[in-house]
């Protein structure tokens, strides 16, 4: 059996294998093989071999797919990158990734004419471009037909450097040579989370994560129908498991809070029956707003812990969640180790740092000290994510460790205070921070996003400390409440915490 979009358009050529949410474009399977195939040609008549890096720069743009798929056919490692990045930050990833070909939108000109002077020798292709950087002329000078040379490529994603500058996580082309070979997240997605051949899968987050581009390929090799959002809207979201009867969807918490913030007449509105699975990962999320969740559209949510990375996955039911409120589950790939700083498993109950033990390889990048920092002293593996594991082998996650705060001594994670606080009725959206101090090393700063920003004051900061605090012991509180517009979060929710936390240690250094 030939998992691949080449195999369903041969079977069933005109079903859609994406739909627009905005737009309404539709995609068929014939369509997007079609257009894979004179990518792979163009990859091949512009010299580009097997095992060769490109890099795909797009916002969620319908011939990002037949892109990819191009890629994934001529044997190439792609490279999906943000949008919203600066053109220093897509010339670093752009010329660290090894990229000979960047292929972005035209959209982005003044972006892409900067990283042309950055990187004059790494020639671009532009959808909307002109000349020899015109990519639908380039792509219709193509034959539609296979390369003779096909072979599973591979995509190399980067981090979103939170915590400093983006990394590529680098994995081996697939043994298995054959361009519709199984993959490890087709067999999770058809098992765990019952993903079948006439799934309908919405799709609201950024393409060029790893998590909304894994999960759309795995769709497509199965036969499904990818309903992709231009850009995350609840309401929209609502309005599109209605109207296309949505079988699959992927969230991460933050997109359940922002639903979780429509009315009670707007929830209502719409027919959410269709729902078999609502899978979200990405970050844990708050038990309140999970709870809700699942009052609201049933024990369909199904959510899994994993990383870029491929070293390990946990998966956990709602049924099992509600018996374990705020677990992410057991490991279907690797065995969890939790361990202490000398790299030695603790007992279960006790937090420590998360390691899988027997997931796959990989490696960051042109950076060996970070990936050999990433496994320890057994060969285990590491996201860096701290956290506890129950007598039955659930997993609970605390936080990041990047992101534990010390103050006066004592270890804070942030993660819990920011669990609570965005469940409060005010609030939009909050980062806890740990700011420099001169008595206590540091201090818990909550940065909070109101949503109604005309309410942002001592006032509302007053009532806050007073809700949290019967439920926080006094080291976590707050002690300091500030308030912005709005925090800097990728579309995925992923927060940019490190740039918090740099604006303040520079205005500590300023005052001191």
């Amino acid at each position: 059996m030939h998992f691949h979009p080449f195999a369903h358009a041969q079977t069933m050529p005109d079903k859609p294998a994406v739909i627009m949410g905005g737009s309404g474009e539709v995609i068929t399977y014939a369509e997007l093989d079609q257009a894979s195939n004179r990518f792979a040609q163009l990859l091949r008549a512009r010299g580009l071999q097997i095992g060769d890096t490109i890099a795909l720069c797009f916002d969620n743009n319908p011939v990002f797919f037949s892109l990819v798929w191009g890629a994934q056919r001529a044997g190439l490692i792609y490279v999906a990158v943000s949008s919203r990045l600066t053109a220093p930050e897509v010339a670093y990833i752009a010329r660290d990734s090894g990229s000979r070909l960047l292929v972005s939108n035209n959209a982005f000109a003044p972006m892409l004419d900067e990283v042309m002077r950055a990187a004059p020798d790494l020639p671009q292709l532009r959808l909307g471009g002109t000349g020899d950087q015109d990519l639908l002329a380039a792509l219709a000078a193509m034959p539609a037909i296979p390369v003779a040379d096909e072979r599973a490529g591979m995509d190399m994603l980067y981090s979103s450097g939170t915590t400093g500058k983006p990394k590529g996580v680098r994995v081996p082309l697939p043994e298995d040579p054959a361009i519709g070979a199984p993959n490890g997240l087709v067999d999770i997605a058809r098992g765990a989370f019952g993903f079948r051949d006439d799934t309908i899968y919405l799709s609201p987050a950024p393409l060029y994560h790893a998590a909304p581009l894994r999960w759309s390929l795995a769709v497509h090799r199965m036969g499904g129908t990818v309903v992709c959002m231009e850009k995350f809207d609840p309401e929209l979201a609502l309005a599109l498991i209605e109207r296309y009867r949505v079988t699959d969807s992927q969230w991460v918490p933050t997109h359940f809070v922002r639903l979780l913030k429509l009315d009670d007449a707007t929830r209502a509105r719409y027919d959410l029956s269709s729902l078999r699975c609502a899978v979200h990962a990405a970050a844990p999320c708050p038990v309140p707003v999970k709870q809700a969740m699942i009052e609201w559209w049933g024990p369909v949510l199904r959510e899994y812990y994993a990383g870029t990375e491929g070293n390990g996955f946990t998966f956990i039911s709602s049924e099992e969640w509600l018996q374990r409120p705020g677990s992410v589950g057991r490991a279907l790939l690797g065995v969890i180790r939790i361990c202490d700083e000398a790299g030695d498993e603790v007992p279960r109950g006790t937090e420590g740092q998360v390691y899988f033990e027997g997931g796959s390889s990989f490696s960051y990048h042109n950076d060996a000290e970070k990936t050999r920092d990433a496994a320890n002293k057994h060969g285990w593996t590491s996201l860096g994510d701290v956290g506890r594991q129950d007598e039955d082998g659930y997993l609970f996650l605390t936080d990041r460790k990047s992101f534990m705060i010390i103050s006066g001594g004592v270890n804070i994670y942030p993660q819990e205070i920011e669990n609570l606080l965005v469940t409060h009725p005010k609030v939009a959206d909050v980062a806890v921070i740990g700011a420099p101090d001169a008595d206590m090393g540091e201090r818990v700063v909550a940065i909070v996003q109101p949503v109604d920003f005309a309410a942002a004051g001592p006032d509302l900061a007053d009532e806050l400390l007073a809700w949290l605090a019967p439920q926080l012991s006094r080291v976590k509180m707050p002690r300091q409440i500030d308030f912005r517009a709005e925090l800097p979060r990728e579309p995925t929710g992923k927060l940019f915490k490190r740039l918090l936390r740099d604006e303040y240690k520079a205005a500590a250094a300023v005052s001191a």
